[in-house]
Formats: C-alpha cells, structure tokens, sequence
C-alpha cells in the first residue's frame, strides 16, 4: 500500500516537474530571427524609438508589465515578456533609452557610456542566442583584434606591459609566454575559470528554485557535492591567488578588470568570470552600443508594448495587501497613476526600496533585511575627449588600456579611497582607456575625420557630495575645477600612450557620480549598481538575494539580482523574466541552442559534401 502511494506520489512529483521545466510555451523560436535589416543613420528616426516622451496617450492599455527603468536588464526582462505574450511599458527616467548602453553625441563626437566592449557573443553562444531573440537577430557584433587588453603595471622605467589574447587555447598559451616561471599558477587559474564559467548556471539555479530548498542544499552540503563553484563563489580572490604565484604582477593580471571593489574583498569567481568572458573574442556591437536599447525597444513595441523617456517614476503603488498594482510618473508638477498587475523595477535595489516604496512598506523587517545584504557601490569617473583626426593618424587601436601605478592592487584602492577630497586628484592609481570610434567600422561613416577616447576610473561618492542639490550644468565653478584636476591627470596619463592626442584635442567633457545619479539614475553615482563584494556571492547570499521582492508583484531586474557589467545585467532581466513567468527561460535559450548547433553540423556536412 505504502509502495503504491510513493509510487504515485513519484509519478505527480515527474509530470509536475516535467510540466513546470517544459509544459509552457516559450517566448523564444528561431523562427523569429530574421537577417538583420540595414542600418538606420538617421538620428531623427532613431530618436523616434530611443526618445520617445512620456504622455497618457502613449501608454498602452491594458498593460501586463509596467518596467522602471530601460537599462539592459530592464529590457531583456521587457521584451522576454513581451515575447511570452505580455503587454510591457519600460518608462525611463532620462532623455534616452538604453541606461548604460545609451551613447551620446555632442560636438559631432559619439561617446559610449558603459558599454566598452562584450564578450561570448560568438556564433551559437548562449549569450548571443539571447541576444539574437530580444532584438530578433537585428543586432550585429563586430569582433575586434585578437590582441584586445593591454595591461600596464609601473610609471617611466619601471612600467612593465602584459598583453591579454582572445581564443578558447591562446588566451592561456599567450600569458604563458610572458610569465613562463608562473606556468603552474596560470594553469591553475584557467582551472577555475572553467569551473567558474561552467558551473555558474548552478548559483543561478539558486535564485529560480524555492529559497527553502536552496537554502536546504547548501547548509546540508548536498549543493557542495555536486560542485565547487558553491564554496569558491563565496572565496577570496587575493587569498586564493596568493596559494597560485607569489608574483604581483600575474596577480593583477588575474583581477584588472576592476569594478571599484579590491580584489580582497571580491569573489574569484566573478573575476575569473570577467576574463572568461573574452575568451572566445571580444566585441563591439555595430553602429554603437544605442543600437542594442534600439532594436529590443522595436521588439517591445512589435508585442503592443512601449518605451516611453522622461517618465521618472516617483513611487510604486502598494495596495492594502500588500502587492504592487502600478506606479506614479511624474509630469511637470502633476504624478500621473498608471496601472499594471505585474511591476518590475530595473533600477537597483536601494532607489526600489528606499526611494519608491511607500514609507510604511520600507521599514518593514523583510526590506530591512534585503538591504541589509547589500552595499553602496563605488562611483564612476569618466573622461569623453574628441579629436579632429582619424584614428589612423594619431595612432588610436581597438585594444584597450588597463593602467596601474603599481602591482598591489589592494593596498593602492584602499590608500586611495581612503584619500581626502583635497588629495584624491593627484593620487589616482588606475585607470581604464576606450576608443570606441576605432571599434565600431560604422564610426567614419557617421563621423567622418573624427575619433573620441572614454578614460575611466573609481572614485568616492563623498568627494563630490557637496555638490550634490545642484543642477546638471550649473554647478558651479568650484565643482568644474575639482572635476578637471581628475580629468587633468587621466589625460595627461593617457598622452604618455598617445602622444599625438594633445595637439587634436577639440572637446573633453566628465562625468562624476553626480552625472550618473543624473543622467543614469544610479545610487551615488555606482556604474556598477550594489557593491559586488565577495560577501554578496557567499552561495548563500546568492540564494537569498533574487528577482521577488517581499512586496508581492514587485520584482527585481538587472545588475542587482547577479552580477556586473552588460552580460551580468542582462542576465539579471532573464532570471526576472522566468521569476514573473514562473517559467525557466534559460531551457528555452539551452534548446534554441541545441537546435542551432544541429543546424551548423548538418550545413557543415552539405558544404563538404559539395567539396567532395
């Protein structure tokens, strides 16, 4: 009898199962993918769709979805929902769509502002499948040189220079051939790179399963026995490879690509995620990084939906129970209500808890405790410069440019962050160097004779606070002098690499944390989002911290839910996406993955038999 009523229960549990993993349909086909269309230069028509102004009549009825916020992790989450049949509003907060993948252009010179090149975007790649199917296959990638990153550790005669290779056995051979005493170490390091890219679908596993089993896996240290991403996402990065080399210039190697955290205090698997990440090429999205925000909001608005800008959303209706119902956008001086059963908020955590929920819903213990988890992220600095000038004449490449004053990357954020305002200009240790008009073959179409350079680093919110209740281009003189004393000495490091820029020097703008609260809505200025520290990827905290909110119907999206960057953010709109579905996506993409792999090998077959 006892046998008969497993049995059965095992039966109800499998058909349960099975339905849950495959029995909905999927928002995504192949057959949705269409050639990409040609290019549309023409700004006035791209405005249409990427500027389109808040107004009652241009918002949708009926809405299933509303999305604050049109970041790359807002989008994904809209148009994934899209496609699955629901009827989405993103509402932004800027002028222009997109949030860091927006570009702007002043003084005919086009800047990016937080795309600077993305990686595992090659043919069938999951990330490039995703890609594909929320802007259905509108969205072309250029591959850059093999030689993507140079890094370099020192000043004058010290300075030493380590370049960084794209290919799935260069990448390693490449690093070996520069650091041959370290072989072992760089062998193991590429190990759990391995692990780190293979195995990271099981912390996401964490955030889609039900928190009681997640959390049940783990203490249990059953989720350990299936893989050691559990433990080594929750270890140290300067402790593990101090076990590897005691060579500093390798270990700057192994964490350069900086997010304003040390590496002490960061996961190695996220920094192992972040080398990865190129390994099978580095790219640049043609036409420039707005195309991306252009072609999902098309993929939107195709399902009934809309992204509407100058839309600042005030707060997030909560009923009497508790649950989301809607938002109040702010237009003029009136706040307009606008209603749908399902909110999604791509905006952060700490703006969706501590700024748009109402007061009485913020105190509670279970937001309290969400917030808790998490910490401010550093501020961004960025210089945009433009020269008169194409590439070719001053000497500007597709690589990019890691710079640090010295190998011990810890104790240099740490001095530095500890800095005084007064000192903080004069001591900068590392900085980052972009030149996206050299990237995108598009760029000397749209701006003839022109070229432009991003220079980027971390810096402290507080440093710029005093300035904080001003306004966007009227801050004062003080503030432009302090900004350009950061400016000042980033270019003047970046002359030292290319020196004919100086003479060509036609427009500089900056942004500092200000600018990006402004323009990007960010919580003091963080690029980045919450901190990525390495007690944010304890497994633990990874199962803990996911797209559902404690107010019913809110959920969150983007770099918030897992990681950092446009593919972390993008990642962070799927899992929301099969959160508000309740619906797995990433089996959809692991099958449209499949099928393409088939494909490819039965065209391969066809070619070699014409051949033969």
């Amino acid at each position: 009898m006892w046998f008969l009523v497993f049995l059965l229960w095992l039966v109800v549990w499998a058909a349960g199962t099975y339905w849950y993993l495959f029995g909905k349909p999927s928002p995504f086909s192949l057959e949705s993918v269409r050639p990409p269309g040609p290019r549309e230069f023409d700004q006035r028509k791209r405005d249409k769709v990427i500027k389109q102004g808040f107004s009652v009549d241009k918002v949708p009825s009926n809405l299933d979805v509303i999305v604050i916020g049109s970041g790359i992790g807002g989008l994904t989450a809209g148009a994934t929902l899209a496609k699955a049949g629901k009827k989405v509003l993103v509402l932004e907060q800027h002028d222009q769509a997109g949030g860091c993948c927006h570009t702007y252009i002043d003084k005919s010179f086009e800047f990016d502002v937080g795309l600077h090149y993305i990686g595992q975007v090659h043919e069938n790649s999951l990330l490039r499948i995703a890609f594909d199917q929320i802007t259905e296959g509108q969205l072309e990638f250029q591959e850059l040189d093999q030689h993507f990153d140079t890094i370099q550790i020192g000043l004058g005669e010290e300075k030493r220079e380590y370049t960084v290779f794209t290919g799935k056995t260069e990448m390693e051979a490449h690093l070996k051939k520069q650091f041959p005493n370290d072989t072992a170490a760089i062998e193991k390091f590429f190990k759990i790179m391995k692990v780190s890219a293979k195995k990271t679908h099981y912390l996401a596993t964490l955030k889609l399963i039900p928190q009681w089993l997640s959390l049940f896996l783990l203490k249990s240290g059953i989720a350990q026995l299936f893989s050691s991403i559990f433990s080594l996402s929750g270890t140290c990065a300067t402790d593990l490879v101090n076990t590897l080399t005691s060579n500093k210039d390798l270990h700057v190697i192994f964490s350069y690509l900086f997010y304003g955290v040390p590496p002490k205090d960061s996961s190695i698997v996220i920094n192992a995620l972040l080398i990865h990440h190129y390994k099978r090429g580095a790219y640049y999205p043609k036409g420039g990084a707005s195309e991306i925000a252009f072609h999902i909001i098309r993929t939107i608005q195709k399902h009934g939906g809309n992204c509407l800008v100058r839309a600042p959303v005030s707060q997030v209706l909560v009923n009497k129970d508790g649950a989301a119902y809607g938002v109040k956008v702010r237009k003029g001086q009136e706040e307009i209500e606008v209603r749908a059963p399902v909110v999604v908020s791509n905006c952060g955590i700490f703006t969706t808890f501590q700024k748009l929920l109402p007061p009485q819903i913020q105190i509670k213990p279970d937001i309290q405790e969400r917030l808790n988890m998490m910490k401010h992220g550093r501020g961004s600095f960025l210089v945009f410069s433009g020269f008169d000038g194409t590439p070719e004449e001053l000497g500007l490449v597709s690589t990019n440019f890691w710079l640090f004053k010295n190998n011990d990357m810890d104790n240099s954020m740490e001095e530095f962050f500890a800095r005084s305002k007064e000192e903080a200009p004069d001591n900068i240790p590392m900085m980052f160097i972009t030149m996206p008009s050299v990237k995108d073959p598009e760029a000397k179409i749209r701006h003839p004779g022109k070229s432009c350079m991003t220079i980027l680093t971390m810096v402290k919110y507080e440093w710029f606070e005093e300035w904080k209740d001003t306004a966007v281009r009227k801050r004062g003189d003080e503030y432009h002098k302090y900004k350009m004393r950061f400016a000042n000495k980033l270019f003047d490091w970046a002359c030292t690499l290319f020196p004919k820029i100086r003479d060509k020097l036609v427009f500089q703008d900056c942004a500092t944390p200000l600018t990006n609260m402004h323009y990007l809505g960010s919580q003091r200025g963080a690029m980045y989002s919450a901190e990525h520290n390495l007690n944010r990827f304890h497994a633990e905290a990874v199962a803990r911290n996911r797209c559902n909110t404690p107010v019913k119907n809110l959920y969150i999206s983007g770099q918030d839910v897992f990681s950092c960057g446009i593919a972390g953010a993008l990642h962070g709109g799927l899992l929301c996406a099969s959160t508000v579905l309740d619906h797995i996506v990433y089996i959809d993409l692991m099958l449209l993955k499949k099928k393409l792999k088939r494909k490819a090998k039965e065209l391969a077959l066809l070619a070699k038999k014409k051949v033969e």
